[in-house]
């Protein structure tokens, strides 16, 4: 004979007093939010520089040597003012715009020989070796034996400067690619170009992206130097012509400034450009952090 179940009581419980315990989340303050921001800690950073840097310079109390950041701005707002500085700096930007262009273009012909063919494979190491290591300033005097005085000789150095780590960096992303991805693109039937274009770019595209920071890094420094040659030689130029025509008139606080647009330009393509892209491409495709 089976016994009835007992029925259980049923049990109220009130809900916990929430004064009681201690807050596990609460929002951040203002200044946490700011402080998260990396762009609000660089600039910080910057400030912080450019204090440090007027204060030494005070301190030092010699123009001629270090002048101050504050004699450095107005030198930079009075070159602006006056429109020297900024035609200057488009000079050097839409020549470093042509070589730059020009030597990503070789780097691809290259790179894509390197990948469909040993031979070509061949081709690109063995002139990366003989050429990666060849400074882009010193083919200057031969760049001004065949191209002349004028903007060939500077786009010559550049596509140097610019050709080679974009190359070897973009042949290193496509050797990286797994061969999971590339069988994959293979049963899809993709074959030459359309294989290329959405299967080893995208997988290899932190690699390029790298070369093409190293190779604006290259041409943008080479760029400078290989005008302060030729505002020796032919009284023209850009920022470097800038740089080295007030240096002669001891305005070391427009050489600074000439100095700082440099600078400036190399934070804007940083930020404004590089940034831009990987955030469209690697970090929104969950290949970096």
């Amino acid at each position: 004979m089976h016994e009835q179940p007992v029925p259980r009581p049923n049990i109220y419980r009130d809900p916990p007093d929430a004064s009681r315990f201690s807050v596990v989340e609460q929002p951040l303050g203002a200044w946490e939010r700011a402080w998260n921001n990396g762009f609000v800690r660089k600039a910080a950073l910057l400030i912080l520089l450019a204090l440090v840097w007027q204060l030494y310079a005070t301190r030092l109390d010699n123009p001629l040597l270090i002048p101050t950041f504050l004699d450095t701005v107005r030198a930079f707002r009075d070159a602006i003012a006056t429109g020297g500085l900024l035609g200057k700096a488009w000079y050097s930007i839409r020549i470093l715009l042509m070589g730059y262009a020009a030597g990503l273009a070789l780097a691809a012909l290259l790179t894509m020989l390197a990948i469909t063919s040993r031979l070509g494979t061949d081709l690109l190491e063995t002139l990366t070796a003989m050429f990666n290591p060849l400074p882009a300033i010193a083919l200057l005097p031969l760049a001004l034996i065949w191209f002349g005085l004028g903007s060939g000789s500077l786009v010559f150095v550049l596509i140097h400067s610019v050709l080679w780590p974009v190359a070897l960096n973009t042949h290193s992303g496509f050797m990286s690619v797994s061969n999971t991805l590339r069988m994959v693109g293979r049963n899809y039937g993709l074959r030459g170009l359309p294989y290329v274009a959405k299967i080893l770019v995208p997988a290899a595209f932190p690699s390029i992206l790298t070369g093409l920071k190293i190779g604006w890094a290259f041409a943008w420094r080479t760029l400078i130097a290989a005008e302060l040659v030729f505002g020796v030689s032919s009284g023209s130029g850009g920022l470097g012509w800038f740089i080295y025509e007030n240096k002669n008139q001891l305005e070391i606080a427009s050489v600074f400034a000439g100095l700082f647009s440099v600078i400036l330009i190399g934070l804007a393509v940083e930020n404004l450009v590089f940034r831009s892209i990987a955030a469209r491409t690697v970090q929104r495709w969950g290949m970096q952090g």
